[in-house]
């Protein structure tokens, strides 16, 4: 297991080494991380060469896979003194129901997957001592959760959440499961209507994970953590079909 610094930040955290099709990787890891919200919106990317070191690639490699980004309108780069590239990607809002899911994406799989993963981390992660950054953190994150102006904008604190209970983990292992957890999690609940009552029942939900993490109570974090899930994904297997 590979340890991570306890209250690192995200980026750190979520991006590893490519390892095989290195462009394809590089634009994968990226784009799903600014679709999460680990790169907000207006968010500069690291350096160029801090990156590359990061994801294990050659510059050459990253300057294509930025170039796809843009592409994709995803961020946007400025040449030139303080220039770099920007986050443009903003979130998206949820769909009326009507946007079909990816074929690549077996609901039933990702959501079984995610009822296994997720609880476990959140049930590590309240055995760890955590730090007062790590507290900090978690509390940081509950909040600007439920204060999310937007559902687009809700939808990516709501994964920066659950990320940083995985990165307090400190295994890098439990970072990647929840990622791909929360990433196949993005697509199906931006193909469904915004709920109201769901968002509300949601943050109450993270509340009680937290407070669960921060009392070091595993157990109650692990069924708290493992009834949210339940509850998404019963939302999501009835208005997905």
């Amino acid at each position: 297991m590979t340890a991570l610094p306890a209250a690192g930040p995200l980026p750190d955290a979520v991006l590893r080494p490519a390892s095989g099709n290195a462009f394809e990787l590089t634009v994968g890891q990226l784009a799903t991380a600014i679709r999460l919200g680990v790169f907000t919106h207006g968010a500069a990317l690291p350096p160029e060469r801090e990156l590359a070191e990061r994801l294990g690639v050659s510059r050459n490699t990253l300057r294509e896979a930025i170039a796809a980004l843009r592409d994709a309108g995803l961020v946007a780069t400025r040449r030139g003194r303080g220039g770099g590239t920007r986050v443009t990607y903003a979130g998206v809002e949820p769909g009326d129901g009507s946007r079909g899911m990816p074929e690549r994406l077996d609901v039933d799989d990702a959501l079984d997957y995610r009822s296994v993963v997720e609880p476990g981390a959140a049930e590590l992660a309240a055995m760890r001592t955590l730090s007062a950054a790590d507290r900090r953190w978690l509390r940081q994150a509950v909040t600007e959760t439920r204060a999310a102006p937007d559902t687009a904008t809700h939808r990516m604190a709501d994964s920066r959440l659950h990320l940083a209970i995985a990165t307090v983990t400190g295994s890098a292992l439990v970072v990647e499961a929840v990622t791909r957890a929360q990433a196949a999690l993005h697509e199906m609940l931006t193909a469904i209507p915004v709920l109201r009552p769901n968002i509300d029942n949601s943050n109450d939900q993270h509340d009680q994970i937290v407070t669960a993490i921060l009392a070091g109570d595993g157990g109650a974090a692990r069924t708290a953590m493992a009834e949210h899930c339940a509850a998404t994904a019963a939302l999501l297997r009835g208005l997905l079909g």
